[in-house]
């Protein structure tokens, strides 16, 4: 499952046309379909192959995404990347709406929640981006990613708690030589204070 890590609520309903015959394969990818109709396999096929494509051909991937919900309207999987290209794209609406889609889809896992955070952090909605932040670390405490988006937003808006310094140092105890260098200038920044 693709997530974007450095970057970022609303449920979409199906409609449905009265009077109109639509066949599994003709319903649009958030259309209810009969369960028989399912077929999660081929979804999960889709969706591979979309994640291999999404960052070199992102219009492909999102026609093969759209084409695994029209298979599986509850794949979390696409709906959490056809989430990640909205957001690429910043059509902040559409990915938040995704990322809401794949997080109830998706219950034990902290990537739609991570990038939950991150579309409304870029909305400017900073303290329902850390509320998502905080979710995530919820269904997978110590996710490195979730823990340096929440510290990074909380730090940016001024909004940081009793676990922030905590946090920075897990951060500063990464292989990862940028963020851990960040981290470090952030907690001798927070002892002189």
């Amino acid at each position: 499952m693709r997530s974007l890590p450095t970057s970022l609520i609303l449920a979409v309903c199906g409609v449905a046309l009265i009077g109109c015959a639509v066949s599994p394969r003709d319903a649009g990818p958030y259309q209810s379909q009969p369960a028989a109709a399912r077929d999660p396999i081929e979804a999960q096929r889709l969706t591979m192959q979309a994640a291999a494509l999404i960052d070199e051909d992102p219009e492909e991937a999102e026609r093969l995404l759209r084409e695994a919900l029209s298979h599986d309207l509850y794949h979390g999987p696409a709906h959490n990347n056809l989430g990640a290209i909205y957001l690429a794209r910043d059509d902040l609406y559409e990915a938040a709406s995704e990322f809401e889609w794949a997080r109830k889809l998706m219950p034990g896992h902290p990537d739609p929640r991570l990038n939950l955070g991150l579309a409304l952090e870029r909305a400017g909605r900073a303290g329902d981006a850390i509320d998502a932040y905080r979710t995530a670390l919820d269904v997978y405490p110590g996710h490195l990613p979730s823990i340096k988006a929440l510290v990074r937003c909380q730090l940016r808006h001024n909004k940081t708690d009793e676990k922030t310094d905590e946090r920075l140092r897990d951060i500063a105890m990464t292989s990862d030589t940028e963020w851990s260098q960040w981290a470090q200038g952030w907690l001798l920044k927070r002892s002189d204070q």
